[in-house]
């Protein structure tokens, strides 16, 4: 059973950790901006 050998659960959490931080490193550099983008073009044509 490899649940219980030690280094499973160090490689499931080390696996976890950098797959959150490759999200949150994809969304903020690459999705969040351009909805930002398209909210403020929003309000500028709104504006008109």
């Amino acid at each position: 059973m490899p649940q219980l050998l030690p280094y499973f659960f160090v490689n499931q959490i080390l696996f976890a950790i950098f797959s959150l931080f490759t999200i949150i490193f994809v969304f903020s550099r690459y999705v969040l901006p351009y909805f930002v983008h398209l909210f403020t073009s929003r309000v500028y044509i709104r504006k008109l």
